[in-house]
């Protein structure tokens, strides 16, 4: 099947190399030139672990395309998918501005009936607006349909959840276009969800919107931990042995950042109010994640005090591992908290070094290695959870670091472990470890 992507970011360009990858023919079209000249020579501008390798492979077998010409990309498709991003707009709605224009795009360069799927994150009634501006301005006498088609890829396992998804969703009022899209994913051998489109819209809000709130539910409880002597990790794994709670989600830390979960929350917040309708439990999930992102500031003021000229490293600045994608990322707050004390900051982080170098320029220091990073440094904090980082040896901190005292905002090392190496560690919802040189124990309070 001939298939077009409007839209060459993170979900268009996963969804192209995975779609050619099962032998379809694919055309990836942006309007960013330089984007495409860059995929065109074989670069990847994003970092998701496979994609380039997958997009490569499939150019070079001729499945896989990418264009700015809008003509080239529409002519010819048997359906469209649209992938273009709804960035947040200033009150918390969803900005369709790139859905719009992408439907006058498709409108004006169709030349024969086709099926358009709306993959991109879109307010409720969104697909029967963009059919009837599609069908406003096509050439007269074509038949398009448009129906709901959400994705539910994460960030940094793209490729495995296109492949492994629990679950295709396809809301439509067409029949016969939603036997197209479910034919484009039946190499997949996913179930498929067939809905009307409004459902379908809300499937993708709601869902992202429930484990935003299960992530700051159990960071109230973490929090909790702290004041009470709790252990967070045990009261995490006997919730998640009830089936009906289930174990994912519940690792506590310093909360949730990403492209997702805090503009789909703000949008779904900013829905519930264009229909006088008070969704008091969304408007606590963000309340409390951005509380949870002071938390490790919040630990190293109550137990280290005056942080001014204190070298201190930040382990970790994207969202979360394998991405380099640093939208609404912790280790943003921490940064910007941290010079505002006055220390003197230095990072590391896998992949996102650049992004974040970029925002904060000659403020802060730039480490190429995690052993960089805590050379003589006073205070370190880890801030997202790379394979990398997990397995740094302990040992390492309590050499370099000229006082070994460690702020893990993911839980990343046992308890017991920071204990045996003489580690002042202090970390979320857990017992901290007694200062080496006072006997005294850190005070977690929050």
């Amino acid at each position: 099947m001939n298939i077009t992507i409007a839209g060459a970011g993170y979900v268009g360009l996963v969804t192209s190399a995975c779609l050619a990858e099962i032998g379809h023919i694919v055309i990836c079209f942006d309007k960013d030139t330089e984007k495409i000249e860059d995929l065109n020579r074989g670069w990847c501008p994003i970092f998701e672990p496979g994609l380039q390798e997958m997009i490569s492979r499939n150019m070079g077998e001729e499945r896989l395309f990418f264009t700015d010409q809008a003509n080239l990309a529409y002519e010819d498709a048997d359906c469209i998918l649209i992938t273009v991003g709804t960035p947040q707009r200033a009150d918390g709605s969803a900005d369709t501005t790139n859905i719009d224009q992408a439907a006058l795009d498709i409108a004006e360069n169709i030349q024969k009936d086709v099926a358009v799927a709306i993959k991109s994150t879109v307010p409720i009634g969104t697909n029967e607006r963009i059919e009837a501006v599609i069908l406003d301005n096509a050439m007269p006498g074509l038949t398009v349909e448009v129906i709901s088609n959400p994705e539910f890829l994460r960030e940094g396992s793209g490729i495995y959840d296109t492949f492994h998804g629990d679950r295709i969703v396809i809301g439509s009022s067409h029949e016969r276009a939603a036997r197209i899209v479910e034919e484009i994913y039946q190499p997949l051998a996913i179930p498929v969800l067939h809905t009307d489109p409004r459902s379908a819209e809300m499937i993708k809000y709601a869902s992202n919107t429930f484990l935003a709130a299960k992530i700051s539910f159990i960071n109230e409880i973490a929090n909790l931990c702290d004041l009470s002597g709790a252990n967070i990790e045990d009261v995490s794994t006997g919730m998640g042995m009830d089936k009906r709670i289930g174990n994912q989600f519940l690792n506590a830390g310093i909360g949730y950042g990403g492209s997702c979960f805090p503009k789909d929350t703000q949008a779904l917040e900013q829905m519930a109010r264009q229909n006088d309708y008070d969704f008091k439990i969304l408007r606590a999930v963000r309340e409390v994640n951005d509380r949870q992102k002071q938390t490790l500031y919040r630990k190293a003021k109550n137990l280290a005090g005056n942080l001014s000229g204190k070298r201190t490293a930040v382990l970790g600045l994207s969202f979360k591992p394998n991405t380099d994608d640093i939208r609404e990322a912790p280790s943003l707050d921490l940064i910007r908290d941290l010079l505002d004390e006055g220390a003197d900051v230095v990072v590391y982080d896998p992949v996102a070094m650049e992004k974040v170098q970029r925002l904060f320029g000659d403020k802060i220091s730039y480490a190429s290695s995690i052993d960089e990073a805590i050379e003589r440094a006073e205070l370190a904090f880890i801030v997202t959870e790379w394979k990398e980082i997990k397995e740094f040896s302990l040992s390492k901190y309590r050499e370099s670091m000229k006082t070994p005292l460690l702020f893990d905002g993911r839980n990343c090392y046992s308890v017991k472990e920071t204990e045996k190496h003489g580690i002042q560690y202090v970390s979320v919802g857990r017992p901290g470890v007694p200062d080496t040189y006072t006997g005294s124990r850190p005070t977690d309070a929050f």
